[in-house]
């Protein structure tokens, strides 16, 4: 196969239906002939992802006599949301499921989902000390723990390590440089273009919402700030810094360092071919770029705008709410959570990072590559602003694509978009939440 006809769903392709005969086996054969309480277990997980997690739950099952997790996976984005919040109006919720923590603050005013016990979560080894602190923040809304997280998965800038290294751009220790300003990392791009004859780094973007709000969204926050979105009072961005960073995202596709029109399966593409240097992207594509044989390198996307800060979401466990819950099956489910966090190193090899800090503690940890170069970013990532609209897989994201894409492509109308994302949210924040039953019928 020519190489840079590689995508990510060509390389997934068979992962994905060896994640569902797993998923099915799970739910028959050791489901069906066991006497053990079944606890009904939600998840989004597909790919090697999905694999993974149920390897997990496996080894879990296999540890007791007393229950039996039983998974259902279904797509991710809308539709799994939708359904998680009609079961939870309905009283016919699971028992856990998984969500990400973007998405939780909008389910809690609407009374989706119930509270983890700190309690009972202590006594199982889970508590505040076992999380970073970005994580541990994200996971609460109102000041109660409506969501326990898995992991974070960053966008991060891959590397190639040949490349660079020929482009003179590694330190002494044979990391990627992490210029502090965006001159120095124009021409850090420059050079590895040099090398490459071809770009010098691979950004996907075009029709696509969300891988550019990832890297806009990481960007705006390196300076220091947050947006806030709020039906009470109001949209609160700073303008400047919004034109800003589109501009520095214009200056990227330029032609030279990144396409000028590159779609994510190009970018995909490109790196994995070995015809750029820098590859900005989520952690999720590291297994993909393995496969590709590339010479791989990662770290978190370098302080451009002078402050570390790394955008994120994370796969959280969630108690959907149940009308009359049973405390058995609870206990179960709080079990199951407790026990799969503290054997979460697996979940590392997808290029994730745990959650749960005794795990990146672990010297074992310590000797995944590159994993262990971007465990540190747990300690600067930074969320979607809050709001029922917001978080992966929604409308907004894509919304923001459609608002700002011509203007990186096209280099002009900064402060236009700027306007426009306004009066956008503006708009927004006027509907009622659809997952709040009080506010709308679901």
């Amino acid at each position: 196969m020519d190489r840079m006809q590689i995508s990510r769903r060509q390389v997934l392709a068979g992962a994905l239906g060896a994640a569902s005969a797993m998923a099915l086996a799970g739910c028959t054969a050791g489901g069906g002939t066991r006497e053990a309480a079944t606890v009904q277990f939600w998840h989004l997980l597909s790919g090697g992802d999905g694999i993974t997690m149920q390897g997990l739950i496996d080894t879990i099952n296999d540890a007791h006599q007393d229950f039996f997790i039983r998974p259902t996976v279904l797509a991710w984005g809308a539709p799994y949301y939708t359904k998680l919040a009609m079961a939870g109006a309905g009283g016919r919720a699971p028992e856990l499921a998984v969500m990400h923590a973007s998405r939780v603050p909008g389910y809690v005013p609407g009374g989706l989902l119930d509270p983890w016990d700190l309690n009972r979560l202590a006594e199982l080894g889970v508590d505040e000390s076992t999380f970073s602190e970005p994580i541990w923040e994200a996971s609460q809304v109102d000041g109660e723990l409506y969501s326990v997280a898995l992991d974070a998965h960053p966008f991060i800038a891959l590397y190639n390590t040949e490349i660079c290294e020929e482009a003179g751009v590694l330190d002494s220790d044979g990391r990627l440089l992490r210029p502090d300003n965006p001159d120095d990392f124009l021409q850090m791009c420059r050079e590895i273009a040099g090398v490459t004859g071809n770009h010098g780094l691979s950004y996907g973007f075009l029709a696509d919402g969300t891988q550019m709000w990832r890297l806009f969204y990481g960007l705006y926050c390196q300076h220091g700030e947050q947006m806030s979105f709020s039906q009470t009072d109001g949209v609160d961005f700073n303008e400047d810094t919004f034109v800003a960073v589109l501009e520095f995202m214009s200056q990227l596709a330029d032609g030279e360092i990144a396409a000028r029109q590159g779609t994510i399966d190009f970018a995909i593409a490109e790196f994995a071919a070995q015809e750029s240097g820098i590859h900005f992207t989520g952690v999720w594509e590291l297994p993909t770029m393995r496969e590709a044989g590339v010479p791989l390198g990662a770290t978190m996307i370098p302080p451009i705008f002078g402050q570390e800060a790394v955008y994120a979401d994370s796969h959280s466990f969630v108690l959907p709410h149940q009308m009359d819950p049973d405390d058995e099956l609870r206990d179960y489910a709080y079990t199951f959570v407790a026990e799969l966090l503290s054997n979460s190193l697996d979940w590392a090899g997808a290029g994730h990072i745990p959650a749960y800090q005794p795990i990146i503690e672990d010297p074992d940890y310590a000797e995944l590559s590159p994993q262990a170069e971007y465990a540190e970013a747990a300690d600067h990532i930074v969320y979607d602003p809050v709001a029922w609209f917001t978080g992966s897989g929604s409308n907004f994201v894509q919304d923001f694509g459609n608002i700002v894409g011509n203007t990186v492509v096209s280099g002009s109308g900064f402060d236009e978009a700027a306007e426009n994302f306004r009066r956008h949210i503006e708009d927004i924040l006027e509907r009622p939440n659809p997952a709040d039953p009080e506010e709308t019928q679901i």
